[in-house]
């Protein structure tokens, strides 16, 4: 890892910011003693929390400012009124080249805002979309977008087809990632307009995708698919449903296991097996999702993460950077959108 690389963080998005922040940085930099943190928040709060944490501090930079974009904010408002708040000044930082990512668990409609304002989106990428990787009957999935774009065209949702690819073969490396399109049914007649008319210009089209179809919501458990598109909304919605869902069940697992002497025995027996489950469907475990389609490394955190889960997005950030991803997305973009954007032969 160069000593050079540089993260950007806004210490004040998140709804436990700064303190959930700073706790996670530390364990970030146990995990990569080589890199330099760049904060951006009120020092009067930060300073403090950074001195909480003597190993830490040496590897941080604290820039000053007393502004800060709230979860309330619209995005319009924190583009106008945020530009020296602590989140803009983060992916600025990316803009300049003094870092080579930035990691922000605040707004996500704000931080999407101002990064594809800031750092631009690809050629040919209308809208970026938020990405990230969840656990599966069949081992991992892409799901995208996860809230960046409520409502979505045909021609989005393309994008996302195609950049969702890419990211599943630069990443989980698998030589042909299978797509599809979520939906309230697998029949080619189901969904919306734009579903409808992004499912026939993936199965037309010559794009070297393994278009697989329309897929429903149970498909994403089963790992039907290896890339799942879908509108930010129903995505967003889709994620949280999920992450509730798991919280759901382990606490009628607790309840169940505190319920007797006997069931109690039952957990001390079964305990290794369970801790193996936590620890493969632990939300914080995937927390980071990356903003594809922009010209720099943006990754966004759970608003509600804790230490940890703060800690797992900023080594997404990281390993993002050391691999070079973002010059392989543009790259492999550049190879798979020509065929879709190639002008009709001559009769």
């Amino acid at each position: 890892m160069s000593q050079d690389l540089v993260i950007a963080v806004d210490a004040m998005g998140g709804d436990h910011a700064p303190d959930v922040v700073v706790k996670g940085l530390a364990l970030a930099a146990v995990r990569h003693p080589q890199v330099h943190f760049h904060l951006y928040g009120d020092e009067a709060r930060v300073g403090p929390l950074l001195n909480e944490h003597p190993a830490l501090a040496p590897a941080c930079t604290l820039t000053h400012t007393a502004e800060a974009v709230s979860s309330e904010d619209k995005p319009s408002q924190a583009v106008r009124n945020g530009r020296k708040s602590s989140l803009w000044l983060a992916i600025d930082a990316v803009k300049q080249g003094q870092a080579a990512g930035v990691v922000s668990a605040g707004n996500t409609g704000a931080f999407m805002a101002m990064a594809k304002l800031i750092l631009r989106t690809l050629p040919g990428i209308d809208r970026p979309a938020i990405a990230t990787v969840l656990p599966t009957l069949r081992g991992e999935s892409v799901v995208l977008d996860l809230g960046a774009n409520a409502e979505c065209n045909a021609n989005n949702l393309v994008d996302f087809a195609i950049m969702g690819e890419v990211f599943a073969r630069t990443v989980l490396a698998l030589e042909r990632p299978t797509v599809g399109l979520m939906n309230i049914g697998s029949e080619a007649g189901k969904g919306t307009d734009a579903e409808r008319d992004a499912a026939a210009r993936l199965s037309d089209s010559t794009l070297p995708i393994s278009f697989h179809g329309f897929v429903e919501g149970d498909d994403l458990a089963k790992g039907t698919v290896d890339v799942v598109v879908t509108d930010g909304f129903t995505g967003n919605v889709m994620l949280k449903t999920l992450e509730g869902t798991a919280r759901l069940y382990t606490q009628f697992l607790r309840q169940a296991y505190s319920s007797s002497l006997l069931a109690k025995l039952g957990y001390l027996m079964s305990r290794p097996a369970l801790e193996k489950v936590k620890a493969r469907t632990d939300p914080r475990r995937y927390n980071g999702a990356m903003l594809l389609g922009l010209t720099g490394v943006a990754v966004k955190s759970h608003g509600g993460t804790d230490a940890l889960g703060f800690a797992n997005a900023v080594c997404v950030a990281i390993d993002l950077v050391s691999q070079g991803f973002n010059e392989t997305i543009k790259g492999e973009f550049g190879k798979v959108e020509m065929p879709l954007a190639a002008p009709a032969a001559a009769p």
